[in-house]
This record gives C-alpha cells, structure tokens and sequence, in this order.
C-alpha cells in the first residue's frame, strides 16, 4: 500500500501568550481545525507545525494562523466557531482578507454591545441593511437574520435616521392550538412574539426598552395588528415571514411609508401554514410567492443564508444538516 507524501510547514509567532490565546485552552483550536481540514497539527512552545496530504491545505492554514494572529495582536477575540468559521471562509475564498469580516464589518452599534458580522453571508446582509430600503433575508435558523436586523434598527434609531421601530410577525401556530392559551388576544399572542423581545434585551436594558415601548418609539405586535396603517419613518421588521400567506404579505409589503426600511425574514424550511389535502405547504406561503415575484425589482435587496452560515452553537449547523438530509 502507497504512503501518502505529507507536506509540511513550520509557522512561528514572536509573542508565546498570543500564539497560546490562537491554539486555544489545552490547543482546543488546532483540534477544531484538524477536524475542519484533515491536516495534522502540532505546536511546540510558539511555533506551529502544520502536516497535509494537500499543499492547499497547508498553504491554507498558514494563512488562517498569521492572519488570526495578527487580529488577536490588535486585540480581536475569537471563540471556537470563529476559527472553523474562517477556515471555511478561506476555503471557499483564498484571497479573502479574514479582517474585513471580523473587524472592518464592525460597524453596527447598539446600546449595549457592538455587533460585528461573522461570516462573509452577514457582512453581505448588514451592507445590504445600509444600502436598500426593503431587504429579504432567507435562511435557517441560527444565521443572524433576525438579530442582525433588529441590531441595525436599534442603531439607525441611535443615529435619528428612523423615529421608530416596528417588529411583527405572523402568529402561526406550530403543533400548539393559540385558543388554549390563557388571557386576551395580546397575551395569547406575546409568546410567538418572544424571540423579538430576547434581540432587542440583549442589545438594550430592559427597562429602557420597556419604556421606549410605553412612548411607541418600539411597537412589538402581530401581523394581524398592521393592516389599515401607513408606516413612516419607521424601520419595519417582519419576522418568521414564511407563514404568511399571499394575502398577508401584500398587506404588508404595502405598509411602508416615506422615510422607513422594511426588512423581511423568514426559512422556507420551516413553513407552518395549514394546507388542504396533500398540497405544498410552499404553495400558500407569501414569503416563497414574494421572493419569487419581486425578483426582478433592482431597489429591493434578497440576502440568501445556508447552513454554512449557521452562526449559533456548532450542534445547531450539524442539526440542521441532519434534518435537510432527511426531508431531501
């Protein structure tokens, strides 16, 4: 049997406590992208010895490691996911510039943190944020849609670009029946309404928000609560935007006054709508009838997120994976 020829290469870093912060607690980060590109990784004090069937490969992770490096010397910080993350990123692009994604894209600031984008998918979607008036955001659970937007309405709101901000979202029920719920319509609703609340707590105090929803500088309310209105200098947000229905959605999209930003999110995965027989769910949802009839309008924005682009804990993107492989 042939032996594989293993290239190598040999990296050493000048400062011993930023190349112990690059392998990660007990060289956690090599094992993570051992796994990630197949290659063998080894450290000795501060220099790194890399070892692949591949000259890309190697080539590739000498690359990652100077240029993660050089973003911790300036201070950046990076979690687990963010190194398999920019190793993807590489992949894909190997001339990309791993600091225009984790440090140039920071450019949304919220009261409480800054957000930064975490993958090239995101850096695309805030840019898109900035540039169009109305942006769809398409994707599985877990690649920042939602949050991101909320973020950029927190900040333009900051920056007295929008006077309000509108979140809504259709309350379709998924397996549970919203009649068994205790108290009035409202409360019925609140808990669909939820992951709204959970974005805007962790980039604002509470308390600031309740009182920013007291004066209607922040309205949190169902689909159904939109129609009849004008919505002016406002930055709209409709989540969980594939169980609409066509009706719906031209309600909604017909909503949007002078001065607003009208985002719209949604995963066509995960369609919820109640259907007649053995019809496609995909048929009745005004998020899959919007992205295909509006296509061809330049001033809208369309942002496309896959699994890849999955951004909560690594069990989330392996999950999804799992379930796509199923239903295909």
């Amino acid at each position: 049997m042939a032996a594989h020829t293993l290239y190598s290469e040999i990296v050493s870093f000048e400062e011993p406590a930023i190349a112990n912060v690059l392998f990660g607690v007990h060289n956690v980060h090599l094992q993570l992208l051992q796994q990630a590109s197949g290659a063998e990784l080894s450290n000795r004090g501060a220099s790194l010895t890399i070892r692949a069937e591949s000259p890309q490969v190697c080539q590739r992770l000498c690359n990652l490691f100077v240029q993660l490096y050089t973003l911790l010397k300036q201070g950046a910080a990076l979690s687990q996911q963010d190194m398999v993350r920019a190793y993807r990123m590489l992949e894909a692009d190997p001339g990309l510039k791993i600091a225009q994604v984790y440090r140039d894209a920071v450019f949304v600031t919220t009261p409480n943190k800054t957000v930064t984008a975490r993958n090239l998918a995101q850096k695309s979607y805030l840019e898109m944020l900035q540039k169009h008036e109305m942006v769809f955001a398409v994707g599985p659970a877990g690649t920042g849609k939602t949050y991101l937007a909320v973020a950029m309405a927190l900040s333009l709101l900051q920056q007295h670009r929008v006077k309000r901000i509108i979140l809504t979202r259709p309350a379709v029920e998924a397996g549970e029946r919203l009649g068994f719920l205790p108290g009035d319509l409202a409360e019925k609703v609140n808990p669909y309404l939820r992951p709204l609340y959970d974005a805007l707590y962790d980039m604002m105090p509470q308390v600031k928000v309740a009182g920013m929803m007291e004066t209607g500088i922040i309205e949190i309310a169902p689909l159904a609560f939109m129609r009849g209105r004008t919505l002016n200098d406002a930055f709209i947000i409709l989540d969980e935007a594939q169980n609409t229905t066509h009706e719906q959605m031209k309600m909604f999209l017909t909503r949007m006054g002078f001065g607003s930003r009208v985002v719209i999110t949604g995963d066509i995965s995960q369609i919820d709508l109640p259907v007649q027989g053995n019809a496609d769910p995909r048929s009745r949802s005004g998020l899959v009838h919007a992205l295909q009839l509006l296509r061809a309008v330049p001033a809208i924005g369309f942002n496309l997120f896959s699994k890849e682009d999955v951004v909560r804990h690594p069990l989330v993107g392996a999950i999804v994976s799992a379930y796509d492989r199923t239903e295909k």
